[in-house]
């Protein structure tokens, strides 16, 4: 009996293991393939949930066209033209963008990210556009599931909103970033749900809201929403008035506040009275106050004031004839007397004052200063 020589032996049992190997892999892939499409497919019923319940509350999301994608690693939801109709709202607004783009990893089914491209508009329904915004990049990101979110995050670079009143476009914000993080805290969002949020503005300007916020501004508020039977899908405006039912409360637990030579920061709690205006008061210390008195107009707001006499009253018992000068011509001297009215403190090695920052039937005060109407939340 002739035997084969060693070396095609070698090769023949080399060849058997490379084919059962190419079997392997061609296996996997193809089970793999079968995964990716059948969680594919589950993603797609995630999203037609999801869409269900928030129609349940009056919010209808359409695509003008979607597509699903990502294959092999992770999946893409590609929401083209997306839309918005929001019922809830009076009256009923509609909400468009250019495209929605939603992926989750194939190992971190939990994490949500979603890049949104503008434009995005507002209008009333069969009108033409209210307010346009636009940005240089826009994300968000849910850990947790659409039915019960743990952390939800949007971030804008470089946003621009303006306001359309006839042919004219007024802007209304613009800034480097705006950051919004909101995580449950406590509870969950079935029950009882406590919820920490965290804004951030980096370079803000507000020329078309106030005088005051022409100048750019540097924001950092974090604060606490308690008082929510659950988060389930509503409108805000119910949702407020639910906690004010409720009872509940925004503990305003650190904000921080840079705007030029002014420097403020301060806490404290508020609540919403039963005509959907904030109530409560901050304590808010403030090194640099005379510029922002200058910015916003103090003196003319003093001379103004329906409460005109109650303010130069206050003056008047700190410095006799203060008050007479406020009406007259404020100016430095009426900084002097916000001053005074104050509690003297130091902030950041500068000299400061602390003052209530208070929120009463839908005007908020700094001292004895009116700083303007505060919108109702229902």
């Amino acid at each position: 009996m002739i035997r084969e020589p060693t070396s095609l032996q070698s090769r023949r049992r080399t060849g058997r293991r490379y084919a059962i190997l190419l079997f392997i892999v061609g296996a996997l892939i193809a089970g793999w393939t079968w995964v990716w499409k059948y969680s594919a497919g589950q993603a797609q019923a995630a999203v037609e949930g999801w869409r269900a319940r928030e129609a349940k509350a009056g919010r209808v999301y359409e695509c003008g066209s979607q597509s699903i994608g990502g294959y092999p690693f992770r999946f893409e939801v590609n929401c083209d033209r997306a839309s918005a109709l929001l019922r809830g709202n009076q009256p009923p607004v509609e909400v468009k963008t250019a495209s929605v783009l939603v992926a989750v990893q194939v190992y971190q089914p939990n994490l949500l990210i979603s890049e949104i491209n503008g434009p995005l508009t507002i209008a009333d329904i069969g009108h033409a556009p209210k307010i346009i915004a636009n940005w240089k990049l826009g994300q968000s990101s849910v850990r947790g599931t659409p039915k019960s979110p743990e952390r939800v995050s949007l971030v804008f670079d470089e946003p621009a909103i303006n306001l359309v009143s006839g042919d004219q476009e007024i802007n209304m914000l613009r800034a480097k970033r705006i950051e919004v993080h909101g995580r449950i805290a406590a509870g969950s969002a079935a029950n009882n749900p406590v919820i920490e949020i965290v804004l951030r503005l980096d370079h803000a300007s507000a020329p078309g809201f106030n005088p005051a916020t022409v100048q750019p501004v540097d924001v950092e508020i974090t604060g606490v929403l308690r008082g929510l039977g659950d988060f389930s899908p509503k409108p805000w405006r119910e949702r407020f008035r639910e906690l004010q039912e409720k009872g509940g409360r925004i503990d305003i637990t650190q904000a921080r506040i840079r705007q030029g030579d002014t420097l403020a920061v301060g806490g404290g709690s508020l609540s919403i009275d039963s005509s959907g205006q904030l109530d409560g008061q901050l304590s808010v210390t403030v090194a640099g106050l005379e510029p922002f008195l200058i910015a916003i107009g103090a003196a003319q707001i003093v001379q103004k004031s329906p409460n005109i006499d109650k303010v130069a009253g206050m003056l008047d018992q700190l410095v006799p004839g203060l008050g007479d000068v406020a009406r007259e011509q404020a100016g430095a001297n009426l900084s002097l007397g916000i001053n005074m009215l104050g509690t003297p403190a130091s902030l950041e090695g500068r000299h400061a004052v602390t003052l209530p920052l208070r929120f009463k039937q839908g005007t908020a005060y700094l001292g004895p200063i009116p700083l303007g109407s505060t919108p109702a939340l229902f």
